[in-house]
Formats: C-alpha cells, sequence, structure tokens
C-alpha cells in the first residue's frame, strides 16, 4: 500500500481521488473541512495549506495537491487582490505543500507529484484571465520540478475542462446552462469527478513510470478539436 496524502481530498475532485484510491492505499487528507467518507485507510487533518503550519507526516510516496480557484470576471473588475488570491491558491500552496514534504517524499517508494491545471490556459476564454496565469504557473511549475527532481521524483499535472463539482456549480445552475455546456464540447460532455481520479490513479501508478513533466489535457475535445 501507497502512503499518498492529499491536499484538499474533502470535496470535488479531491473528494473523488479519496475515494478511487482509498481501498488499497493509505490516504492522508490535509483541508479545512472534514471529508464525509469514514475508512480505515483515511487520516483526516484539519489544516488551511495557506495559513496553517503544516503537519509532520512520516512517510509520503504521493503529494497530490487538489486545491483551486474559478473566479470569472472580465478584466476590468478583476484587481490586483484576486489574481493574488487564484496564485495563493493555485500555486503558492502548491509550492508551500511541495517544499514542507519533499525530503520525507524523496525517501518514498517510486514517489510523484500531482498537480492541477485547466484547459483554459491552452485554450484562451474570457473572463478566464486570473485563473489561467495561475494554473499556467501550475504547468511551469510541472515542468521545471519534473527536470529538478527526475529521476526520484516524477511531476505531472491535469489539465480538466469543467467537472461536475461544487466549484463550477454557478456554470452548471440549471438545464439550459448543462444543455450548452455539453454542445460546447465535442464529445457532448463535459467532466465527472470519478474521470479525473481515474487519471490521477493511473499517474501516480507504477503503470505510469515513464511519465514525468506532463500536462494531460481532459477536454472532452474542446481544446483539441474544432468540428
Amino acid at each position: 500500500m501507497k502512503n499518498i496524502l492529499i491536499i484538499g481530498g474533502s470535496k470535488g475532485i479531491g473528494n473523488a481521488i479519496v475515494k478511487q484510491l482509498i481501498d488499497t492505499n493509505n490516504i492522508i487528507n490535509i483541508s479545512r473541512s472534514t471529508p464525509a467518507l469514514s475508512h480505515k485507510n483515511l487520516r483526516h487533518i484539519s489544516a488551511d495549506v495557506l495559513e496553517d503550519e503544516l503537519p509532520k507526516i512520516e512517510a509520503i510516496d504521493t503529494l497530490i495537491y487538489c486545491p483551486g480557484s474559478i473566479n470569472l470576471k472580465p478584466i476590468s473588475r478583476l484587481s490586483l487582490d484576486d489574481f493574488k488570491a487564484d496564485f495563493d491558491i493555485n500555486v503558492l500552496g502548491a509550492v508551500k505543500s511541495i517544499q514542507h514534504y519533499l525530503p520525507i517524499l524523496k525517501k518514498g517508494n517510486k514517489p510523484s507529484i500531482l498537480l492541477f491545471s485547466t484547459v483554459a490556459t491552452a485554450l484562451g476564454m474570457p473572463y478566464h484571465a486570473s485563473v489561467a496565469a495561475s494554473k499556467a504557473a501550475v504547468e511551469g511549475l510541472t515542468k521545471s520540478l519534473g527536470a529538478e527532481l527526475a529521476p526520484t521524483i516524477r511531476v505531472n499535472a491535469i489539465a480538466p475542462t469543467v467537472t461536475d463539482t461544487d466549484l463550477a456549480s454557478k456554470l452548471l445552475r440549471n438545464e439550459k446552462m448543462i444543455d450548452n455546456m455539453n454542445e460546447r464540447h465535442p464529445l457532448k460532455k463535459f467532466l465527472q469527478p470519478d474521470e479525473i481520479a481515474e487519471m490521477a490513479s493511473f499517474l501516480i501508478s507504477n503503470k505510469a513510470a515513464s511519465i514525468s513533466g506532463q500536462i494531460f489535457k481532459m477536454d472532452c475535445g474542446i481544446v483539441s478539436f474544432k468540428i
């Protein structure tokens, strides 16, 4: 069993990853809220990754950083504080977590790090300036750390399109918006959290031993195709 640290595993994509991995791994979840799930392989630590001192953990094989933001405004309404807040949660929270746990992670069993970006870094989308800027930094961090930490630690990121989580609820708040979102994607669908959890499970597994420094677009075709 691997020892997997998930930052932000109580909700959304993070929680789906916990559910995907929990039967065959030891999971430590650090988040502000307590997950509804209870399991003998799950240990929850309540903490705010940006504000609190991160707890000591004795063994880590994989670090997955899930916190993110969807702050959609026109550039004229985005303040510098908006940009700073998005950068804090998406980038500096990940950096803080990686720096804190890197010495332990280096001692892990075929260790890996998994981060999260967005399709908005590859596809110009109105009102995404702040989140796209911070997630582009996550992609740069992924590639830089992948090179720096090779061959000991693999580093990858997933860049999903709209996913049916609480974070995206304003984009999917009625049937018309759901239908429109489906139609925007060439595959006529958007993502469910369990689909991303499946990809995460693969990327941290030994089956992905030759993959590092990569950004995996789970885009339902919206970036890849013009139809």
